[in-house]
């Protein structure tokens, strides 16, 4: 989704790993713009421009300009990312440029709203299987997320990729047959645990029966040999 953020940069004139570590002292990122068939660009940023589009809403879709001093001001999208794991702090940005006249492939986040019949009335659970989906669409057709209504969702019944309304230019390229959501029936669970809880006592049953068979075959054994 296009939104109305420009961010200030600065054209990079060395890299490495000691420009990198030097930069990020100094409060800046070390980033790459690429793409539109045009020459790689290594900038450097202030970190909490990227981390707060990153947060946002509409996260890595969000579609903004990098406006470099002295060059280019272009639409770009946050393609990938580093973070340091111990401290929680942007290392590397990689911002793609975009055509806005040219469809895009995203993922879209699902979400769910209602309560789904099957929990209400059957004592299911509603579980949500799918998180997101993948379209083609225009730059600016690209939304913040998609939602589905489960109220209607009995157990045994699902609502798929193909279900969900698509506006404008979108196209599905997720599979149509996707789960989103569905409702399952939670004694299906204690149903296994009562049949293999009963199972011992049935195997039991042969062994007495054997058993028994073997001490009447004994004791005819005896009464034969003393009759001999």
């Amino acid at each position: 989704m296009r939104k109305d953020i420009s961010v200030p940069a600065t054209i990079r004139e060395t890299r490495g790993k000691n420009e990198a570590r030097r930069l990020r002292a100094g409060g800046s990122v070390p980033a790459v713009v690429y793409g539109s068939g045009l020459e790689p660009l290594a900038i450097s940023a202030d970190p909490r421009h990227f981390v707060k589009i990153l947060h946002s809403s509409t996260g890595h879709n969000t579609i903004f300009d990098v406006a470099i001093e002295g060059g280019e001001k272009t639409p770009v999208m946050i393609v990938d990312y580093q973070m340091d794991p111990i401290k929680d702090r942007l290392l590397h940005v990689d911002l793609k440029r975009i055509d806005l006249s040219k469809r895009l492939r995203v993922s879209v986040p699902v979400q769910t709203q209602g309560e789904a019949k099957g929990v209400k009335q059957q004592g299911g659970l509603l579980e949500a299987v799918t998180r997101e989906i993948e379209v083609e669409c225009l730059p600016d057709e690209i939304p913040e997320h998609f939602t589905v209504d489960v109220t209607e969702l009995m157990i045994g019944q699902a609502l798929r990729a193909s279900d969900i309304t698509l506006a404008g230019s979108m196209k599905l390229l997720s599979s149509p047959d996707s789960v989103i959501a569905h409702v399952v029936a939670l004694r299906h669970e204690a149903e296994p645990a009562a049949e293999a809880a009963a199972e011992p006592a049935a195997a039991a049953e042969p062994e007495v029966i054997k058993k028994g068979k073997k001490e009447e075959e004994g004791g005819e054994a005896e009464e034969k040999g003393k009759k001999k």
